[in-house]
């Protein structure tokens, strides 16, 4: 598929609602198990997305639009998250992330594009340069591989459970 602004908001603008109807009102069990040693929970995965929401996506954007000579994109903190997903409740986070989410949407519809600003770059510190296309792209790409991330997650929770039928269940290899 062609990368289009139109079709990428349709995952990005999606994104917190599809989270909250998978996550909202489940007990404990399944938003905080993960997948063993250094694996994130579907609670912290919400968690990690308001930090990119404040961090990455328009942060990075208006670096790629502005007229600034240095256009450095700064790393993103991995662990910040977990202080945000231990200090608050689930349902805190998915509010939090629906109006981050929106006030992104807003704003990035408000810049508006025209075809020659999808290749404004940046120097990302460890990929060298990239385009607001590409970040736009990766934008609804990160957002797709954390729904992956959530069900995945949360699918484990019951590989003991399925018996021999794991053998058919791709999401627990």
């Amino acid at each position: 598929m062609k990368f289009t602004l139109s079709k990428s908001l349709e995952i990005i603008e999606r994104t917190p609602g599809v989270i909250y109807a998978m996550l909202s009102g489940l007990s404990d069990e399944w938003v905080t198990g993960n997948e063993g040693d250094n694996t994130w929970n579907a609670k912290e995965v919400v968690a990690h997305l308001i930090i990119c929401e404040k961090t990455n996506w328009l942060v990075r954007a208006k670096i790629m639009l502005s007229n600034d000579a240095n256009k450095n994109l700064e790393p993103i903190d991995m662990a910040t998250h977990f202080e945000l997903a231990k200090n608050n409740s689930l349902e805190t986070l998915l509010h939090d992330f629906k109006i981050l989410r929106e006030e992104s949407v807003a704003a990035l519809k408000n810049f508006n594009l025209q075809q020659d600003d999808f290749i404004k770059t940046a120097f990302h510190p460890k990929i060298f340069e990239v385009n607001l296309q590409q970040l736009i792209a990766t934008w609804v790409t990160h957002d797709l591989s954390h729904l992956t991330q959530i069900s995945r997650t949360m699918a484990q929770q019951y590989k003991s459970e399925v018996g021999p039928f794991a053998a058919y269940l791709k999401i627990l290899k």
